[in-house]
Formats: C-alpha cells, sequence, structure tokens
C-alpha cells in the first residue's frame, strides 16, 4: 500500500525566496514581449514603440535593483564564474541554495543582455520606408539606423530560441529534479528541504527610487537624449 506520508520535499518549510518587486518585473516582461511581438506583426508600429519604452524601463529598473534589491535579485549573489557552473553541473540535486543556481544565473543575464540589445537597436532603428524612427536615429547615420533595423528584427528570432531553452529548463527541473520553478515566482515563496538562509529583503523605497530614476532615464532617453545644460 502507498504510504501518505508526506515527502521531505512537502515537509519542508516554505521560506522567502523572490521579492515582489522581481517577480513583477518577471511577469511584466513576460506580458511585454509578447505584446512586441504582438505589435511587430500586426503592423502597429506606435504601439510597438511604447511597448520597447516599457521594456526599457523595466530592464533600468532591473538593473539598478540588481544592485540594491533584495539578496536574491542582486547580481553579485548570483552571477558565478566558470568553476561554479561546472560544479553545480557535476551535482545539481546537491545544490542547496536559493534563488537562481548558477547554470540558472547565465540564463538571465544572456536574456537580459539579448532585451538590452533589442531596446538599444530599436532607439536608433529606422523603418523600410523611413517613416518611423526611433528617438536616438538622429543621432547616427541612415546606414546604421538601417543595419538596426536588420539586427533588430534577427536578434528577436534568436531571444525567442532563448526564451523556448529557458521554459524547456523550468520543465526539465520539475520532471527530472522535481524542483518547482514557476511557483515560486508567482508567490515569492519556496519550500526549502536544507536549512538555507532565506532572501534578505531590501527596504521598499529603494524600489521606488529605483522606478522613478528607470522612468526618468526612459523620458530623457525619448526626448533624445539632449546634453545635460542645453
Amino acid at each position: 500500500m502507498k504510504s501518505t506520508e508526506p515527502s521531505d520535499a512537502d515537509a519542508a518549510p516554505r521560506v522567502a525566496v523572490w521579492d515582489l518587486p522581481t517577480r513583477l518585473f518577471h511577469w511584466l516582461l513576460v506580458a511585454l514581449i509578447a505584446f512586441s511581438w504582438w505589435t511587430a506583426e500586426q503592423g502597429r508600429t506606435e504601439w510597438h514603440l511604447y511597448s520597447g519604452y516599457s521594456v526599457m524601463t523595466l530592464l533600468l529598473f532591473r538593473l539598478m535593483w540588481g544592485f540594491v534589491g533584495s539578496s536574491t535579485a542582486r547580481f553579485k549573489n548570483f552571477v558565478r564564474g566558470p568553476r561554479a557552473v561546472l560544479g553545480y553541473v557535476r551535482d545539481m540535486r546537491g545544490w542547496s541554495g536559493i534563488g537562481h543556481t548558477p547554470l540558472g544565473a547565465l540564463s538571465v543575464v544572456a536574456l537580459l543582455g539579448l532585451v538590452a540589445f533589442q531596446v538599444a537597436t530599436g532607439l536608433i532603428n529606422t523603418d523600410d520606408d523611413g517613416l518611423v524612427e526611433g528617438p536616438l536615429a538622429p543621432l547616427v547615420s541612415f546606414d546604421v539606423s538601417d543595419a538596426a533595423h536588420d539586427l533588430h528584427d534577427d536578434a528577436f528570432d534568436i531571444l525567442l530560441v532563448f526564451i523556448a531553452f529557458h521554459v524547456t529548463a523550468i520543465v526539465i527541473y520539475r520532471l527530472a529534479l522535481r524542483k518547482r520553478l514557476l511557483a515560486p515566482m508567482i508567490t515569492g515563496l519556496a519550500r526549502i528541504e536544507s536549512k538555507t538562509e532565506p532572501m534578505r529583503p531590501a527596504r521598499k523605497w529603494l524600489a521606488l527610487a529605483c522606478l522613478a530614476a528607470a522612468i526618468a532615464i526612459t523620458r530623457w532617453i525619448i526626448a533624445g537624449a539632449a546634453p545635460f545644460g542645453t
């Protein structure tokens, strides 16, 4: 007869893993990338621009939050060197930390880098007809802006591939390693079997300050990134 006793994983305490700002960033970015794809496919250029500006605001926020945010959101706490990554690959089941794994951190950095590239090429992008351009397109030559248009399209396909890898990894972790990665990104809590220190939350006002700074920088870039004092 099958035992009805809870497993060690189910009996483990639930501890804080992800803060609210990090979770909101994650899901808003997912929604905006999907929306950006749809607006591009439907030729909704104005909506696509505003979606891109929103993505840029999120990206700027995440970069700042990576330095002053909660412990699991800080880059210094999850970006690891090659030795740590190889050690994790050799013994995935033995890893007992919280937050991003050493291998997962590589995926996060790659995804953030690809999103940043999308934003950068979009800012100097000029469409095929030359009628719609990004706010920083006047700062570069037409040839550079035209090349950015092609790179913007091609890089998005690469971004979609990385997103597919990311989703596949979540499924593999759930089926092969019995680790839930999706639920903690929704609730912020996860069951940790070992005596692992929970997330150290950052002060809430820091999140608001980062958001305000991200919005201000975005507005400045939209206005053409004019030098200060002019």
